[in-house]
């Protein structure tokens, strides 16, 4: 039996020569890419107090140098259905490697520009890279397996993504003891690993050579892109604001709030390895699961001020939406052909991003009503409630097993 009928893979999607099949390497460098839009999310999280004092000549340099950290999620959020475009009309492959040597080139701009306004412009660049990075990526993913394996790779994804979250904060804080500049060199590895990628990658062959694109299925990515911004708000809100929440009950160590969102971490792991067992169940079955469990940790949270019970709520919280996001990936992917793809995973990643990037302003909005920030996370506990219980009622026609393998 060949590698692609063994993997249930329609032959144009799985390979672009019969003697050629995904494996191991692969897999690894796509999962290596992947983690680029993280490095980017977290790496200069530790050196921003550095940032204002450098520019504290700046005029608005306390509003500017956030922006620095949270830009490219914004520009991902923003471009990532263009690239998508890109990546359908054109070439998966050479966008990819494009993005990847673009990223290196912007993402260590900040090492010699000497202006605020220039360092921000450069991390506008870095968002654009991001974008396509994580569009052709997760879209190969997509192209090279299908069925249980897409699924269980795609919640890989998340796992490997969550983890280098924590190795990626933990490196931004050890360089920035040498300088603020210093953690930006982190962001020439891309280029190195365009090599390999260069060499091991491949565009998948196209079904048809009409050289037009295939019409999206709106009507089918609306609802899981929909879901999935609300779910990136879900999903980014203790990552963010886990350590003030701490902070606010009493708890002044550095090294405490450090171990507690690295057990959040963990937690969000081990939520991402459990999607792996149950992609075999539907969206209507999971997606309740996970805003529950993800609502009752924010509700704990909200209803606490014990550390102890904080923390058992974020791991509540971050093993719901470990679960979370593989769950809305492949929901809004599987059954895209491979002239969709491209277009449907950036609208997809763009959602997501555009969802992290809402939720500190959503938070803040509803902590000015709620008395502070408890309160909006009991307010976003109880919607998450409320998504559970309606993708529970509504998802009737997407009652497909995740891992079901498109025809």
């Amino acid at each position: 039996m060949s590698e692609s009928s063994a993997l249930n893979v329609p032959p144009a999607v799985a390979a672009p020569a019969a003697d050629r099949s995904p494996g191991l390497p692969q897999l690894l460098l796509l999962l290596a890419g992947s983690c680029l839009s993280v490095l980017g999310a977290v790496l200069i999280a530790p050196v921003l107090p550095q940032m204002t004092r450098a520019f504290a000549a700046t005029p608005g340099a306390e509003v500017l140098v956030p922006i620095v950290l949270t830009a490219p999620a914004l520009l991902i959020g923003l471009t990532a259905p263009f690239a998508g475009v890109v990546a359908d009309r054109i070439d998966r492959k050479r966008l990819l490697l494009l993005a990847m040597l673009a990223y290196s080139v912007f993402g260590t701009a900040p090492l010699y520009l000497g202006s605020l306004g220039a360092i921000l412009a450069s991390r506008v660049l870095v968002g654009l890279c991001e974008g396509a990075i994580m569009t052709c990526c997760t879209t190969l993913i997509g192209d090279y397996w299908s069925g249980a394996r897409r699924a269980r790779y795609l919640g890989l994804q998340t796992l490997v993504a969550t983890l280098s979250a924590t190795v990626f904060l933990a490196l931004g804080g050890v360089l920035g003891a040498s300088g603020w500049r210093t953690p930006f060199w982190l962001y020439v590895v891309a280029a190195p690993l365009a090599l390999p990628m260069a060499l091991k990658l491949w565009q998948p062959r196209r079904r048809s050579t009409a050289g037009h694109l295939a019409k999206l299925p709106w009507r089918q990515l609306a609802a899981p892109c929909l879901v999935t911004l609300f779910g990136g708000v879900v999903f980014y809100a203790l990552i963010v604001e886990l350590s003030f929440v701490l902070t606010g009950v009493g708890v002044a160590s550095t090294g405490t709030i450090g171990a507690v969102s690295a057990i959040m971490s963990l937690a969000t792991a081990g939520g991402a390895i459990a999607f792996g067992r149950l992609a075999g169940k539907t969206p209507r079955v999971l997606l309740p699961a996970e805003f529950g469990l993800s609502a009752a940790g924010l509700l704990l949270v909200f209803a606490t001020a014990s550390p102890v019970v904080i923390t058992l709520g974020a791991v509540l919280t971050g093993f719901g939406t470990g679960m979370l996001l593989p769950t809305l990936l492949t929901w809004a992917v599987n059954r895209l052909s491979f002239e969709q793809r491209g277009r449907g995973t950036g609208l997809w990643t763009g959602a997501l991003f555009l969802g992290e990037f809402a939720c500190p302003l959503a938070l803040a909005a509803i902590g000015g009503g709620t008395g502070g920030l408890q309160g909006a996370l009991a307010v976003l506990g109880i919607a998450s409630v409320l998504a559970g219980v309606l993708t529970a009622v509504t998802l009737r026609r997407h009652d497909r097993p995740l891992d079901a393998t498109e025809h």
